[in-house]
C-alpha cells in the first residue's frame, strides 16, 4: 500500500473536488470520475475514457485504485448462495458471501484482514490479524460481486471477516459512500453492522444516529460462557454492554438484532433460555438464533434441530421475538474466514 497516494474511492464527492482543483483540474471532472469510481467502477484510471490522457496520468502518479481480485469461488447447489475469496492488492485475502432472497440479494462483507477478537468457534480469527480494510476496498466487496452476478445488491450486512467496531473510522467513511445519493445511494435501512460487543463504539455509533440495524453477537447469557466462547466478555461483561445496547435503541429508535449461536450442550439448555429472556426484558430486540458451523481446531458443535426448535419456543413463549436463521450455503462452508485461512495454510506448504 503507497501511503503517498490517496485512495479516490474513499474521498466523497466534494472532498473529490477540493483535491482535483487543488490539483490544478476544474472541479466537473469530479462528477466524471465520481462515476467511474461508484457508478461504473473501473479497475484502473486508463479505463477512464472521457478523461483527457494528461489527467489520467495525473491520477496514475498521484492517487491509486484498491480494487479486489476473484481468487476463488463457490456456488451452491442447494440455494444459490456465492462464497468469494478476494484477493487484495497486497496479496491479502478476505471473504464475501452472496445470498438471494425473494426480497432481493444481500452481501455479507468483510472489514479486516483477520480479525483480533479471539471468538473460540469463529474460523475469521484462526489465521490471525493483519490490517484494516479502507473503504474503497469494502465498497469494491460490493462492486466486484454485483459485475461478476451481473445483478446488483439491495442490503449490506458487515459481518464477514473482523470486527468492523475495531476499524469504525474506515467503516463510517464506507457507510457514508455507501449511502452517498452521488454514489450507490443504498439507504442505510437496508444495512447491518455487526459486532461482538466493544462498548465505547456502540455508544459512539449511537451517536451518529445512523439507521441501520445494529447486530451484536450475543452467544451466551451468563458471564462464565461468554467469557470462554467471546474473550470480549473479560472487558466488556453482559452488563455493561446490554446497557449500551439500551442506550442505542434509546437513542437512535432501531431495533437491535441479537445473533445467537446455537452450540450442543453448551448454550442450549432451558436455563440458557431463561436467562437470556430475563436478561433481554423490556428491550426494543430480536434474536437471530443460528445453528453453529463446524470449525477446524474447535470441538464445538451445532445444536441439533430439535433442540433448537425447543429454545426457540421457550424465548417465544416469554413473549420474545426469535426466530432461527436459515442456514444457507451449507454446502461450501459459507461461514467467512474458511476460504481465507485454507488459502494462507496452502501458501505456506507452497501450494
Amino acid at each position: 500500500m503507497d501511503t503517498t497516494k490517496i485512495e479516490l474511492a474513499a474521498l466523497t464527492l466534494p472532498e473529490l473536488k477540493t483535491w482535483l482543483t487543488g490539483q490544478g483540474q476544474q472541479a466537473f471532472r469530479a462528477d466524471q470520475i465520481y462515476r467511474w469510481l461508484h457508478k461504473n467502477p473501473v479497475d484502473s484510471f486508463e479505463e477512464m475514457t472521457n478523461l483527457s490522457k494528461p489527467l489520467r496520468a495525473l491520477l496514475s502518479q498521484q492517487a491509486q485504485l484498491f480494487s479486489v481480485n476473484i481468487e476463488k469461488k463457490l456456488v451452491s447447489s442447494i440455494d444459490g448462495t456465492v462464497k468469494y475469496l478476494y484477493r487484495l492488492h497486497d496479496g491479502n485475502f478476505v471473504e464475501t458471501v452472496v445470498m438471494h432472497y425473494w426480497h432481493g440479494t444481500s452481501i455479507c462483507i468483510s472489514t479486516q484482514v483477520g480479525c483480533k477478537m479471539g471468538c473460540s468457534f469463529c474460523a475469521s480469527t484462526k489465521a490471525g490479524f493483519v490490517r484494516n480494510l479502507t473503504a474503497g476496498e469494502m465498497l469494491w466487496e460490493i462492486y466486484r460481486a454485483e459485475q461478476d452476478l451481473g445483478k446488483p445488491i439491495h442490503s449490506v450486512v458487515l459481518m464477514g471477516i473482523g470486527e468492523p467496531m475495531d476499524n469504525y473510522d474506515n467503516v463510517l467513511r464506507f457507510l457514508q459512500l455507501l449511502s452517498s445519493p452521488e454514489g450507490r445511494g443504498l439507504s442505510l435501512r437496508h444495512v447491518s453492522l455487526s459486532t461482538c460487543g466493544v462498548v465505547p463504539m456502540i455508544d459512539r455509533l449511537a451517536e451518529e444516529r445512523l439507521q441501520l440495524t445494529l447486530s451484536v453477537s450475543l452467544h451466551a447469557a451468563f458471564d462464565e460462557k461468554r467469557d470462554r466462547l467471546m474473550p470480549v466478555n473479560r472487558r466488556y461483561p453482559l452488563k455493561e454492554l446490554l446497557a449500551a445496547c439500551r442506550r442505542y435503541a434509546d437513542k437512535t429508535g432501531r431495533r437491535i438484532s441479537f445473533e445467537y449461536i446455537l452450540i450442543d450442550g453448551v448454550n442450549d439448555t432451558p436455563q440458557d433460555a431463561a436467562q437470556l429472556c430475563r436478561i433481554l426484558h423490556g428491550m426494543l430486540c430480536h434474536i437471530n438464533l443460528i445453528p453453529a458451523n463446524g470449525v477446524k481446531e474447535w470441538q464445538g458443535r451445532g445444536s441439533t434441530v430439535p433442540a433448537a426448535n425447543r429454545f426457540a419456543a421457550l424465548l417465544t413463549e416469554k413473549g420474545m421475538n426469535a426466530t432461527i436463521r436459515r442456514r444457507m450455503g451449507s454446502d461450501i462452508e459459507a461461514a467467512c474466514g474458511q476460504l481465507r485461512r485454507e488459502r494462507e495454510e496452502a501458501q505456506k506448504g507452497g501450494v
